[in-house]
C-alpha cells in the first residue's frame, strides 16, 4: 500500500475515532455506571498520549521557529542567544502581583521598589512574523511608586568564555508599548570581586533596536558572569511588550 492510501486511511480512522467520542460525549449521562467506568479508563489513556504528542509537537514548532530568527548576526560571531522565556513555553506563563524578585523562568528576574507591587509580567504567544521567536514577554505597570523597574537576564556560562576587551556584545530588541518611556540596558560583568558595568539607552518605540557594549575598556582578566539589566523608566500606567531580546558577541573590527 501507497503513501497515499495510508494517509487516506489514518484520515478515515482519525474521523471515525473522532465521531465516537463524540457521540459517547453527548449520550454520556445515559450510559450505565460500569460502561462509563470502561470507556473513562479509555479516554484517559488516550488523553495521555495525545498530552505528550502535543507538548513534544510545540517543542519542536517552537524551537523551529526560534532557530530559523537566528539569522543576521555580524560576521564574526562566536556566540547568540536568546533568554528561554522568548523560545520556549513556560511552566508558569505569568505573575501578578509581580514582587521583587520575582522568577519568571530561564533567569529572567523582576526587580523594583514599588511596595503596592501593581505589576504584572507573563509570557505571550507573539505574531506570526519573520525574524520573531515563538514568545514575547509582557510588563504591566498599574500604580508605580517606586523608583525603579527592571529584568534581569542571567546571560549563560558560554557568553563569558574567552570574552575580552576585543569583543562587542550585540544587543537587539523589538518592542513596543502603549505610552513613550525610557528604556535603558545595562550589561554586568563581574570580575572576582569587581563588577563592570556598561550602560546603553535603548529606544522602546514601536520595531526593532540594536545597542552594542563595547568593551574595550574591560580589565584583561577573566570574566566570571554577566547579566543584562533592562530599566524602564517611568513605567507607570503603562504596558510594555518585549517581543524580542537576542544577544550576541563577536570580536571588534580590524584597524
Amino acid at each position: 500500500m501507497n503513501n497515499a492510501a495510508d494517509t487516506i486511511l489514518q484520515r478515515l480512522c482519525h474521523r471515525r475515532a473522532l465521531a465516537g467520542w463524540q457521540r459517547r460525549a453527548d449520550r454520556v449521562a445515559g450510559i450505565g455506571p460500569a460502561r462509563l467506568e470502561r470507556l473513562r479508563g479509555r479516554a484517559v489513556e488516550l488523553r495521555r498520549h495525545i498530552d505528550r504528542f502535543v507538548l513534544v509537537a510545540d517543542g519542536r514548532l517552537e524551537r523551529g521557529m526560534a532557530a530559523a530568527g537566528d539569522d543576521g548576526v555580524p560576521l564574526g560571531t562566536d556566540w547568540v542567544w536568546r533568554p528561554d522565556p522568548w523560545t520556549g513555553r513556560l511552566a508558569v506563563p505569568g505573575l501578578a502581583p509581580a514582587g521583587s524578585g520575582s522568577a519568571l523562568g530561564g533567569g529572567v528576574h523582576l526587580f523594583h521598589d514599588c511596595p503596592l507591587a501593581e505589576i504584572a509580567v507573563r509570557q505571550r504567544r507573539n505574531p506570526c512574523a519573520a525574524g520573531l521567536p515563538p514568545f514575547g514577554v509582557a510588563v504591566e505597570v498599574f500604580g508605580f511608586g517606586g523608583s525603579f523597574l527592571s529584568l534581569a537576564l542571567d546571560l549563560p556560562q558560554a557568553a563569558a568564555q574567552g570574552l575580552g576587551p576585543r569583543h562587542l556584545v550585540r544587543l537587539e530588541t523589538v518592542a513596543e508599548c502603549e505610552r513613550p518611556l525610557g528604556l535603558f540596558a545595562r550589561l554586568n560583568l563581574q570580575q572576582g570581586p569587581n563588577v563592570a558595568q556598561v550602560l546603553r539607552q535603548v529606544s522602546a518605540d514601536r520595531g526593532g533596536r540594536v545597542v552594542a557594549f563595547d568593551l574595550a575598556a574591560l580589565p584583561g582578566v577573566p570574566v566570571d558572569r554577566l547579566w543584562l539589566d533592562l530599566i524602564f523608566e517611568a513605567p507607570a500606567m503603562n504596558r510594555i511588550v518585549l517581543q524580542d531580546v537576542r544577544l550576541c558577541r563577536h570580536p571588534r573590527a580590524a584597524l
